[in-house]
């Protein structure tokens, strides 16, 4: 039998799951997945089921064995939670997992390049190299320039994260990142809440964002993948068949995998992308005229920087969980 889950990898695109609940991966014909993404919120999701209460307890050992004052371990706890969830991802996957940095640097490059340096290397201690992790950073200025360093100079491969706006996709283009994950659910629902109107399918505006992201790498040559994120229901899913990835979470994915209706390509060939004719836009070098485009974009401005608050808020929740973990 072909699922729907079958007929939107027949389009071309790499389906991804997007979920820190590898359990639930499990769940799913782990065959029809390639790579995973987590985030804090997901991690957070996870850690409070007792199935995975033995990588709490490593995070916790890990930063007892560093030492020093229990902030120092804290963090140190932190980032090996991240890395046991990303090891046992890697586990039932054969590519990449995206690991986050912290989003309250989302506002410091270097910070930032620090802290993607240190997740590799503990990768890496665990027996995990580089070329099967992706670090997301939020994709402000900094979050950008930062990933624009770490692939040139450290080889490291960035997944821009919470991108809402199309000056953030072409600055992450023109900085050679690997991946963006424009956010098509948390558009809609910015849209939803501001117009009090319903979108569907082709008008849905996430839809609308990620297709004219697509067309635009593609008419001008660039090489980073567009990964739709953030879906509310199969039908933005189905929208955007035949993009270069999308992550899903495990429950639509159960609900693409239960179907049986076939799901067409929307999303077609450079040539197609090239008839759009989308004129050129640069940032390079220009963080005012970014900013600039970046506040004229108010549900962009919104929902990044709603994203990043949220994010932090689940980290230090996790922090609070590993602490008291700690003090115990």
């Amino acid at each position: 039998m072909t699922t729907s889950l079958d007929y939107l990898k027949q389009t071309g695109t790499v389906v991804v799951s997007d979920s820190g609940d590898f359990e639930s991966v499990l769940g799913i014909l782990t065959n029809s997945l390639q790579d995973a993404t987590t985030n804090p919120s997901l991690i957070l999701a996870a850690a409070n089921k007792a199935g995975y209460a033995r990588l709490i307890d490593a995070a916790v050992a890990f930063g007892k064995s560093k030492g020093g004052d229990i902030d120092t371990q804290v963090n140190a706890a932190m980032d090996r939670l991240l890395v046991e969830f990303g090891k046992e991802i890697l586990a039932i996957i054969p590519g990449r997992v995206s690991t986050e940095v912290d989003a309250r640097l989302s506002f410091d490059k270097e910070a930032t390049k620090a802290k993607a340096k240190e997740l590799i290397a503990l990768y890496d201690s665990v027996g995990v190299k580089k070329d099967r992790i992706l670090i997301k950073i939020a994709s402000t200025w900094e979050g950008i320039q930062a990933a624009r360093e770490l692939e040139r100079d450290d080889g490291i491969h960035c997944n821009l994260t919470l991108l809402f706006g199309f000056g953030q996709a072409v600055a992450c283009a023109e900085a050679g990142v690997t991946l963006i994950s424009p956010f098509v659910g948390r558009i809609l629902d910015w849209y939803k809440k501001s117009t009090g109107k319903t979108f569907e399918g082709d008008e849905d505006p996430g839809v609308i964002s990620v297709k004219k992201i697509f067309n635009y790498y593609k008419q001008y040559g660039y090489k980073t993948i567009v990964m739709g994120a953030s879906f509310r229901n199969t039908g933005e899913i189905k929208a955007l068949a035949g993009v270069d990835f999308l992550t899903i979470s495990p429950s639509l994915l159960e609900e693409l995998k239960k179907s049986t209706e076939p799901v067409p390509k929307r999303l077609d060939s450079v040539a197609a992308a090239k008839a759009k004719d989308l004129p050129k836009v640069t940032y390079i070098d220009n963080e005012p005229e970014f900013r600039w485009a970046l506040l004229q974009d108010q549900m962009a401005f919104d929902k990044l920087h709603e994203g990043i608050k949220k994010f932090a808020e689940d980290g230090e929740t996790l922090k609070a969980l590993l602490k008291s973990k700690l003090s115990a």
